[in-house]
């Protein structure tokens, strides 16, 4: 009398290692979700930080009486106040003039402005440059203010 017997579920052991390869992908899965949560987080405050400063720089170039060749700054306003602590610095200077500029003469400005924001303890920036149309005041010419 041979009797054949059949097996029913999982061995103990088989068991064990379809827990540890199952742990070992969660876990795999878990890193790689960690770090696109993190990327993603970056690459927002870089998009906010570009938002921002295309904003300062429309800003700038509307201003009719920032000084020449003086850095202003000052500190950025986020869009969501999001804890987002950044700043900005602008130039403006002469970029191209007639040979011999005279009152009323058109020149083309430059406005270097530089967005930092701080991320994870470090100082990140963005630069932009942005150029105008000017006209030449007396006081410009008579003041020096063209270097």
């Amino acid at each position: 009398m041979n009797k054949k017997r059949s097996q029913h579920g999982f061995t103990l052991l088989e068991m064990l290692v379809a827990s540890t390869v199952m742990a070992i992908a969660v876990v795999g899965l878990l890193a790689a979700l960690s770090t696109s949560l993190r990327n993603a987080a970056r690459v927002a405050d870089h998009d906010r930080a570009a938002l921002l400063a295309k904003r300062k720089m429309e800003e700038l170039l509307l201003q009719p009486r920032m000084p020449r060749f003086t850095p202003v700054e000052g500190k950025l306003q986020a869009l969501d106040n999001a804890g987002f602590e950044g700043g900005w610095i602008a130039r403006k200077t002469p970029f191209e003039m007639p040979p011999n500029p005279t009152p009323g003469a058109a020149i083309l400005e430059r406005i270097e402005c530089e967005v930092w924001w701080m991320e994870g303890g470090k100082r990140k920036s963005y630069k932009l440059d942005g150029y105008r149309t000017a006209f030449l005041r007396t006081e410009d010419i008579m003041g020096g203010m063209l270097r």
